[in-house]
């Protein structure tokens, strides 16, 4: 392959030609925590010890404080800023330890004692995202040993100037994502806690009064499923048809993800009216994953169910659609459900598990209608934001590939180079 002047290629890929390409083992040393014997460690106590199966999640296993300072003082521990590396399970993981009182599984967690003055770690951290960390020629990698990582692990390595700029750009997105990410779980908290006080009455909308009445789902509701022997095999799912096939599987976040759907012949859709869906219904996942649930906003065209899904619907105008959605999705039916389950695994619901599901609902359909307004904006506004996330996450991974192989140069400035 023909490369373009002022670039080389290396073990890398290509890259500029004042880039130098390094071997880890030549960055710094390989480094790791004394071992710590599984009869030191307690299920409790004052600092925790990170196995490889806990790295990056939380721990479930402790060591006492004085063996943690000794082990400090004596032999290698790293220092902050530094990034942990998986070396075995999912090879090439990393976190970034912030020096709070931790420690780590010796030879499945290492670093690399790196001299900053030369390769920092805030660049390491983005390369190590698009660093080829197994060595295998065939087969699956169990473990990166050290020699593996001091002699063929490579690296490309900038100007320090470089360096700095790529840290800066990058990181500057991860900031935004992180922000993104704290601002998207506070509202689902705010999510959470409005469906509590509305779906509970604990709180009014404006303009609505009236004492909240009892609602049972059987009295009020048909349901229906494709009978078991009418069930469908994957070898009567199409790649493409006239007819949508929903299973259980194109459930996503609440609405059915069209694009994932498998499509069915004219004779299977139309062998069971009762279950070719209609806007505003409401699906129910009966067996495997149970408990999922979904809300047809909208169809694309004529679709109908695979076995596991319930449809339901209000006999009449029991009760508005997307009301009884929001209702199925939260803790009142949580709670319905691990009361039927009464300590064991539900593998299955039948339609008679729903006779005693009973709960309040306001008097009138309207504020059922406004209740369901609500929180769908709070779903919207969600929805938004994780859109913007992934947007963003496609930016930065854009960014990655450009920034950290030198097809687009940095320089302090933050102008393009020639």
């Amino acid at each position: 392959m023909e490369v373009k002047p002022g670039y080389k290629q290396t073990e890398v890929g290509v890259i500029p030609e004042e880039w130098d390409v390094k071997p880890l083992g030549e960055i710094g040393g390989v480094r790791m925590c004394k071992r710590v014997l599984k009869q030191q460690t307690r299920e409790h106590g004052d600092v925790p010890f990170y196995k490889i199966g806990t790295f990056g999640g939380v721990p479930d296993a402790f060591i006492p404080q004085a063996l943690f300072d000794e082990f400090r003082r004596k032999y290698s521990f790293p220092k902050k800023g530094d990034i942990l590396i998986s070396a075995a399970g999912t090879i090439g993981r990393t976190v970034l330890y912030d020096g709070a009182p931790a420690y780590f599984q010796d030879s499945n967690i290492v670093w690399i004692d790196n001299d900053e003055s030369k390769v920092s770690n805030a660049y390491l951290w983005h390369r190590y995202q698009v660093t080829k960390w197994s060595v295998s020629h065939g087969g699956t990698v169990a473990r990166l040993y050290n020699d593996n990582l001091r002699t063929k692990i490579h690296v490309a390595i900038p100007t320090e100037t470089e360096q700095r700029a790529i840290a800066e750009a990058l990181s500057d997105l991860d900031g935004l994502l992180d922000g993104l990410d704290r601002l998207i779980v506070k509202k689902r908290d705010l999510k959470q806690a409005a469906m509590q006080q509305l779906l509970t009455g604990q709180t009014r909308l404006p303009g609505f009064h009236g004492e909240w009445v009892p609602l049972n789902m059987a009295d009020n509701s048909t349901l229906k499923a494709r009978i078991g022997w009418q069930g469908l095999t994957t070898a009567e799912y199409l790649k493409t048809g006239d007819y949508f096939l929903v299973t259980g599987t194109d459930f996503s976040d609440g609405r059915i993800a069209w694009s994932s759907c498998c499509f069915v012949a004219a004779a299977r859709y139309t062998q069971d009216q009762n279950i070719q869906l209609q806007s505003k219904d409401i699906l129910l996942t009966k067996d495997g994953t149970i408990g999922k649930v979904a809300y047809v906003d909208h169809l694309p065209g004529p679709a109908t169910l695979n076995s596991g899904v319930f449809v339901i619907r209000p006999k009449g105008e029991a009760y508005e659609p997307h009301f009884f959605y929001y209702i199925l999705t939260s803790r009142i039916f949580e709670k319905f459900l691990n009361k039927l389950a009464a300590g064991s695994t539900i593998s299955h619901l039948y339609q008679k598990d729903f006779v005693t599901f009973s709960f309040l609902v306001p008097p009138s359909l309207p504020e059922q209608t406004a209740i369901a307004e609500v929180l769908t904006e709070m779903d919207a506004e969600l929805a938004a934001l994780e859109q913007r996330r992934e947007k963003t996450r496609a930016l930065k991974q854009a960014m990655m590939q450009e920034l950290l192989t030198g097809k687009t140069r940095l320089v302090s400035t933050g102008e393009a180079c020639a």
